[in-house]
């Protein structure tokens, strides 16, 4: 690549980012590290009337969460700054102004009314309103009035917008990275509106200013930027600038049935469409952070949606995602997102976490529920987490998974009870008297002695074991049973023994 790689992520700040922006912003972040690149964060923030108050923050914070934060932004390497638009927005209007001069762009005064009265006319025809360049010479524009009526009409106050005049008859072959070559006819394209009256740009002036004015090498989005395409490349052909590539990315699709993954699909699947947890008058929209994820498991399954490296692999680091990233491998087609391969991410990034570390966060949650420090100090907390981290998701599935080794349970599996026989109580006394006097009191040496005690009687594993079990435990499940009893002790072991001849 000969000139220096620039990518951008430009969310607008209209609310909580969703997962297919975090996968876009991801895609601009790897392929800028693979190409020694830059990635920067521009707030495109020209419509004010849908800015919401915290979404900027949130974006910033959602991204250095996820271990990918820009390069250049806000408050951080400006190069080409202001790196907000509403900040830039007294550079547009030259822009505009350079269009208009250049014939390339004209001045609109129709009404909202009229456009309105117009397009119910078309539709009372059967016929579709498109403002272009079948309509503008009959309508009330500066290709229709006079110079000096359209500076009257300007200095009046005159409400207008600027719209783009779109070539006639051109058939434009513009290439994608993804989607290869790209034909648009310049006759189904309508003009639109590049600048309004109260001096804001719309998003397709103001982009493609910035992109060219921040030195922006290639254009990595969303599939539905696609029709924009023609327009974009239209407007660096008029300002006489080299266009960036253009790459743009396919759509993350609903789990189940067709369209795009919205809020609605994960709220009704209980899954989370935004990376952290987002506040507002509607309620709560829960957030990746806060369900339990790890930012790596989540980057992880955000990268294999849509691209693949060739082989079978599936767990990559950062770093190996930024080495083995290219555009040429991303699909056309739209990826599914699979909820539960999001989970199958996260609990093999929960596996490759030290025993400490998980020990550590689960401190909250037992405090949660009501364990006391000196009890879960008495007890091996570390170990205990080896023992059930396999058959976890989430740190927050741990207390499901032990919380018998904090309490002893108050009542049995009603299947599981089944395994109690006529002989159970009897045989259970004798294991009471076997381990009061096992001094060497770990998971091993218990294990040795009482296995020897029925080999010698010949009784059946399933006879003491199962019952045995359902005493600690309160059902037929959890780790090594002997790790159970060492863990919480001699005393404790002899006390559930005890509780279960009574009440069983």
């Amino acid at each position: 690549m000969s000139k220096q790689v620039r990518v951008r992520f430009a969310p607008s700040p209209t609310g909580p980012l969703h997962i297919g922006g975090v996968r876009t912003a991801l895609f601009n972040y790897l392929f800028a590290k693979k190409h020694g690149g830059v990635f920067y964060l521009r707030i495109e923030d020209t419509d004010q009337n849908r800015f919401v108050p915290g979404a900027e923050e949130y974006i910033m914070e959602a991204l250095e969460w996820l271990g990918i934060a820009p390069s250049e932004t806000i408050g951080k390497n400006e190069k080409f700054g202001p790196y907000r638009q509403s900040e830039r927005k007294d550079l547009y209007k030259q822009y505009a102004d350079q269009l208009i001069e250049s014939g390339n762009a004209y001045y609109a005064f129709d009404s909202a009314e009229s456009l309105d009265s117009l397009r119910k006319q078309y539709e009372s025809e059967g016929k579709t309103f498109i403002y272009n360049w079948s309509i503008r010479e009959k309508l009330d524009t500066s290709l229709v009035i006079s110079k000096e009526e359209t500076d009257k009409r300007i200095a009046s106050g005159a409400d207008y917008v600027i719209r783009f005049k779109t070539p006639v008859n051109e058939t434009l072959h513009l290439n994608d990275i993804i989607r290869g070559d790209i034909k648009f006819e310049t006759n189904l394209l309508d003009d639109k509106v590049l600048f309004k009256s109260d001096g804001m740009p719309t998003y397709h002036l103001a982009n493609i200013v910035d992109d060219h004015l921040m030195e922006t090498s290639h254009v990595i989005r969303g599939e539905e930027w696609l029709p924009s395409m023609p327009l974009h490349v239209l407007l660096y052909k008029a300002f006489g600038w080299e266009a960036p590539e253009f790459a743009h990315l396919p759509l993350i699709l609903k789990p189940i049935g067709n369209g795009k993954l919205s809020k609605r699909d994960g709220d009704k699947m209980g899954f989370p469409v935004f990376p952290l947890e987002w506040k507002s008058e509607e309620g709560i929209s829960s957030g990746y952070r806060e369900k339990g994820f790890f930012p790596e498991a989540v980057i992880n399954f955000l990268a294999l949606l849509g691209w693949n490296d060739g082989t079978n692999q599936e767990l990559f680091s950062l770093e190996e995602l930024c080495e083995k990233f290219d555009l040429n491998r991303v699909h056309k087609a739209g990826a599914k997102f699979d909820p539960e391969k999001n989970k199958w991410f996260n609990h093999q990034y929960l596996q490759k976490q030290s025993d400490e570390s998980l020990a550590k966060a689960f401190a909250p949650i037992l405090a949660e529920k009501g364990i006391s420090s000196e009890v879960s100090g008495a007890l091996n907390v570390t170990k205990i987490t080896s023992l059930i981290k396999e058959r976890a998701n989430f740190v927050s599935d741990f207390w499901e998974l032990s919380d018998y080794f904090f309490v002893a349970p108050t009542s049995y599996d009603e299947k599981a009870a089944k395994n109690w026989k006529e002989e159970t109580p009897n045989l259970m006394q004798q294991l009471i008297s076997i381990l009061e006097n096992i001094g060497d009191f770990t998971s091993v040496n218990i294990e040795t002695i009482v296995k020897d005690w029925m080999t010698k009687n010949e009784i059946g594993m399933g006879k003491v074991m199962q019952p045995f079990r359902l005493s600690l435990v309160g059902a037929l499940k959890g780790p090594h049973l002997f790790d159970i009893v060492e863990l919480i002790g001699k005393e404790e072991t002899i006390k559930r023994l005890e509780k279960a001849i009574a009440s069983l």
